[in-house]
């Protein structure tokens, strides 16, 4: 359990990093940044990953039942369209509110749908897994609350100029409802990681190997989605011309660690869940992942003075929000043990 544990936490920490480098990319509109990261995160970092470290890669995928791969391929795209509106989210209200929203909606929901998928598990478990989530949830209400603070706090101190940025509530909306959406990386990987870990296998693969399998038919189906998405947007709002920077080099170098964190994050949540049980694995493994996930995106956040102008009750409401979610995952931790 522990090393399932360590596995979660450490996954946390790389998705909570993965967008820090869109701060430091230079001519670039958001639509530019995001279209490179996801065409680098959801078509090169797979195929390079799988192709390369997974052998008889091509047999793995024939292996899989057809409908277990258009479920999965469904709820991926689900999944591509919320991770989607989660950048948006981002550009909205700053990365450590985007984080706690976004990823607060998707532990909440995506914590329950693998239940939904193996059965429920014993009665004081499952209890004590909804009651932790019901902790988080105030967490997320928490952190909700500091931002709408945040922006009465900026809105005071700033000029016209610094307001064009856009609408709390609008990048809270999108965040909640991305979340939903993105719930389909939960289904997907419950519904499909058993059946490819034996297909893995049987080509003689560590076992670890089958995450990499799973996560490229997730990315692969959600980048479908997100790739139509970018390219209306560049089109519509003549943005591609964006990409003849002299700063090119440097936008492509810093996508592609936030693609390579993105994936491996996922990779190494899907060996967590693994290392948990299957039983547990996707909930609690999933719920340990996003709120450690959080956390870093938080201090992430105030590292980089997204909340320098916020007053104290904003900073306070953010703290208590983060000390939650914190509780909360203790409690859902606490939980693997009864089983």
């Amino acid at each position: 359990m522990i090393t399932g544990v360590l596995f979660a936490i450490i996954a946390g920490l790389l998705l909570g990093l993965y967008a820090l480098p869109e701060k430091f990319t230079k001519d670039f509109e958001f639509e530019n940044t995001w279209s490179m990261f996801f065409a680098i995160n959801t078509f090169v970092v797979p195929n390079i990953a799988a192709f390369l470290l997974i052998d008889g890669f091509a047999d793995v995928l024939a292996a899989i039942p057809s409908n277990v791969l258009i479920g999965m391929i469904i709820s991926s795209i689900l999944w591509g369209i919320g991770a989607m509106m989660w950048g948006k989210a981002i550009n909205y209200i700053g990365l450590s509110l985007g984080f706690s929203i976004f990823i607060g909606t998707v532990i909440l929901v995506g914590s329950l749908i693998p239940f939904f998928v193996g059965g429920i598990p014993a009665t004081n478990v499952f209890l004590t897994i909804l009651g932790g989530l019901v902790v988080v949830l105030l967490g997320v209400m928490a952190n909700g609350r500091a931002g709408i603070l945040r922006q009465k706090d900026e809105d005071g101190a700033a000029t016209a100029e610094d307001k064009k940025g856009g609408s709390m509530v609008t990048g809270i909306l999108i965040a909640i409802v991305g979340g939903l959406l993105a719930t389909g990386f939960s289904f997907a990987t419950s519904y499909g990681s058993e059946i490819i870990d034996q297909a893995s296998q049987a080509q003689g693969n560590a076992s670890w190997k089958s995450a990499i399998a799973v996560m490229y038919v997730i990315y692969m189906s959600g980048g479908v989605a997100i790739a139509v998405y970018f390219v209306q947007q560049l089109s519509s709002k003549k943005l591609w011309s964006k990409f003849k920077t002299p700063h090119l080099g440097k936008n492509i170098l810093l996508t592609t660690i936030m693609g390579v964190f993105n994936f491996a994050a996922s990779v190494v949540f899907a060996y967590a869940a693994f290392k948990l049980g299957k039983e547990l694995g996707g909930s609690v493994g999933y719920a340990i992942f996003n709120t450690a996930c959080v956390l870093t995106a938080i201090v992430s956040g105030l590292i980089t003075k997204e909340w320098i102008k916020a007053s104290a009750k904003a900073k306070n409401s953010l703290y208590l929000g983060l000390s939650l979610m914190v509780v909360g995952i203790i409690i859902i931790a606490y939980s693997n043990t009864l089983a």
